[in-house]
């Protein structure tokens, strides 16, 4: 059984209309949500980025949908800061909520004035934050000189139902090198081969708990509509890492993005216009063996999407592999 979620970018949506597309979704079958947690946009053209913990409060608050966030501890967040926002939220709406522990990128980090370190020093800074949102989670007071700092931490308010702590993974060489930490693994629509690859690196190493997909999705009542929404929205997104983790300006990925080539957005984003057709791309996807799959609708309007997914594209995804009817109704 697949639990079917809609990704709220904040990127590229204002908080309040994003919140009102959290109750749509619910409304019209979704059964589960998750969000990105950015400072900057990754593009001029997308021009939003608030600040998703109190966006989470509100969802979780106004919907029953369980909630993930992609959000990285280290340098924008202290450890211990960060552990505080994870225990409310999972203490006001048990069993509701997840994250997912990244190692971050510069766009996002650079504000603090900190250098911006070298993905071995960033995996070693996560494996710390890691260690240290786990312990004060457990209600252990936590000092620590590493990577990080912290000075006789404690978190008072702690949840009865203790959140998944999540591994973001594009690739199979960090879905391994981070596995044994994980409660679960969540990663982004790649050719079928390479998800397959990251998620038996995953288990091969050892990863535990469910694994999810983030599907990017273009959708227009014809497929010129749904090009140009893509291109015009996703086409920074295209990028590459390292590029991708070091760049720190949301004109520097509009510089660099150049022209993209049709063929390359396609491997990116499923641009459609037809929901049979869609619903196949996701199954497919899908039937690597995730156990979640959250559609982001990369337009910065939602109606059309939500009207297609509501009569149409989830009614073929549940005939095609059965989905979670019940996830959004727990409380």
């Amino acid at each position: 059984m697949v639990t079917i979620g809609f990704h709220h970018s904040h990127e590229q949506v204002h908080p309040t209309a994003l919140l009102q597309a959290a109750r749509t979704a619910q409304d019209v079958g979704f059964r589960a949500g998750m969000c990105s947690d950015h400072f900057a946009p990754w593009s001029l053209r997308q021009g939003h980025s608030a600040f998703s913990w109190a966006w989470l409060g509100a969802a979780l608050a106004t919907t029953d949908l369980p909630f993930g966030v992609v959000a990285a501890p280290g340098q924008r967040y202290h450890p211990a800061v960060y552990a505080q926002a994870v225990a409310t939220l999972a203490a006001m709406f048990p069993g509701r909520f997840w994250v997912a522990m990244g190692s971050g990128e510069n766009l996002n980090e650079h504000i603090t004035g900190d250098g911006w370190p070298s993905k071995p020093d960033r995996d070693t800074r996560l494996r710390e934050c890691v260690e240290i949102v786990r312990a004060l989670l457990d209600g252990e007071e936590v000092t620590h000189d590493g990577s990080v700092t912290v000075d006789h931490a404690r978190l008072w308010t702690l949840p009865d139902v203790p959140p998944r702590l999540v591994l973001p993974a594009v690739t199979a060489a960090t879905a391994a090198r981070h596995a044994d930490w994980a409660d679960g693994l969540v990663t982004v629509n790649q050719p079928v081969e390479t998800l397959r690859d990251v998620v038996g690196s995953y288990r091969a190493a050892g990863g535990r708990g469910a694994t999810a997909l983030q599907v990017h999705v273009s959708w227009g009542r014809s497929d010129e509509v749904a090009l140009r929404t893509a291109q015009d929205q996703w086409g920074a997104n295209l990028l590459p890492p390292p590029v991708s983790w070091d760049l720190d300006e949301p004109e520097s990925f509009d510089a660099a993005r150049g022209v993209v080539s049709e063929e390359a957005l396609r491997r990116t984003v499923l641009v459609e216009h037809d929901a049979e057709r869609l619903a196949d791309c996701i199954a497919e996807l899908v039937e690597v063996g995730f156990d979640e799959v959250y559609l982001h609708h990369v337009g910065q309007e939602f109606d059309e999407f939500f009207d297609v997914a509501g009569a149409e594209l989830l009614p073929r995804l549940s005939a095609a592999f059965g989905t979670d009817e019940t996830a959004g109704e727990s409380s």
